[in-house]
């Protein structure tokens, strides 16, 4: 029975002792979760040197980086077997090996094909990766549900910000090696791992795709990671004017950080409300970043950007587990995992052209019209529920 009330999420700070709730268990979820961020987020200070080694601009780096994306869909949906046997362990693994395997390639190339294929099978492994995390998550922590994934949120963020730094470590191939050397520290983490006593029957319910919860929860996903997309696969480009890759990386290094306090602080609030309350801040932040040349500014509008991309990740999953019992969630979150990996495809790629014809100025705009709609079923929701 997931979470309902800010009341809960906020006295159920402390998880219960036991084997299946073991303190190692938990502290390599919440680290598997660290390193699958840090693959989304290492190419951000990349992309500049990217473009300039291959000669291309905002439209087809954020191509090659929409291919990342594109390969979590697939994951996801390759993933579903896996946690429908049980297979944590198995599926975390070969998720590992997904992710080893496309950072190598990552390095060992130099051409804009070679770094596209890379990337994308770097995707393929992200996708089960963060489905073992979650459903291992949801296995181990029953009744704390919204809670507990408020916290992996957190821990993604805290990924968000050791990708760019080791981006800002210079170069294309030496950010990708060190990530290779954390996938290996990472698997022996997972083998590690002490089992979970626990066996919970996830099972499906397509029904669960018709409901309000499960749109709202959608919505507010895809724009939370589209933003993240546009911040991540374009944005870069504008701030190269100014900053060097490293300090590139710093920028969002510390703007992740955000994000992750962010995420965690969100949990002690109705997931609704701070869902529609993060697109207002998403919108001036990132758009003020985009729209203006000064650094000041940059990170402000960076700063009020990833306090809304945090409150929107927590407010989604909390939305979403509200209305849709864990034990017959798996398809309602592969489909809610997959509509926000979409918008992580479609950052990079609609903000990217809008950025190659228009400018960069108007990325605000694009965000502002993808807000719309999800306020709108927001609003909704709650006035449903009031009916009811």
């Amino acid at each position: 029975m997931a979470i309902t009330s800010s009341q809960e999420a906020g006295t159920a700070v402390r998880l219960p002792a036991g084997e299946d709730r073991s303190t190692f268990a938990y502290v390599a979820l919440l680290a598997l979760g660290v390193l699958d961020a840090a693959a989304y987020s290492v190419i951000a200070p990349v992309a500049p040197t990217l473009a300039a080694q291959t000669g291309t601009g905002p439209g087809l780096i954020g191509l090659l980086v929409a291919t990342f994306p594109a390969g979590i869909v697939i994951g996801f949906a390759l993933a579903g077997s896996a946690i429908r046997r049980q297979r944590y362990s198995a599926l975390l693994l070969l998720s590992l090996g997904l992710l080893a395997a496309g950072s190598l390639g990552f390095a060992a190339s130099s051409s804009l094909p070679g770094y596209s294929m890379a990337r994308f099978v770097m995707g393929l492994g992200s996708g089960g990766l963060w489905m073992g995390v979650t459903f291992s998550t949801l296995q181990r922590w029953p009744g704390q549900e919204y809670l507990c994934m408020s916290r992996i949120f957190a821990a993604y963020s805290v990924g968000g910000l050791l990708g760019p730094a080791i981006g800002a470590l210079g170069g294309v191939r030496e950010p990708f090696l060190v990530y290779l050397a954390l996938v290996g520290l990472a698997a022996v983490l997972v083998v590690a791992m002490p089992p979970s006593r626990r066996h919970p029957a996830f099972g499906s319910d397509r029904s669960a795709l018709r409901s309000p919860a499960f749109r709202v929860a959608s919505a507010g996903i895809l724009f939370a990671v589209l933003a993240l997309g546009i911040v991540e696969g374009v944005l870069p480009l504008h701030l190269a004017a100014r900053l060097d890759q490293a300090q590139i990386g710093l920028l969002y290094a510390a703007m992740s950080l955000v994000v992750a306090v962010s995420a965690a602080l969100a949990s002690r609030f109705p997931p609704r409300a701070m869902l529609l309350g993060a697109h207002g801040l998403v919108v001036l932040g990132i758009g003020l970043a985009a729209a203006t040349g000064a650094v000041p500014l940059w990170i402000v509008g960076l700063a009020i950007g990833g306090l809304g991309i945090g409150m929107a990740n927590t407010g989604s999953i909390g939305v979403l587990l509200q209305g849709v019992p864990t034990e017959r969630s798996i398809t309602a979150i592969i489909a809610w995992s997959q509509v926000g990996i979409v918008g992580y495809l479609l950052g990079p790629l609609v903000g990217g052209t809008v950025a190659q014809v228009a400018g960069f100025g108007l990325l605000g705009v694009v965000l502002l019209a993808a807000a719309v709609p999800v306020l709108a079923l927001g609003v909704s929701l709650g006035r449903g529920r009031s009916a009811a």
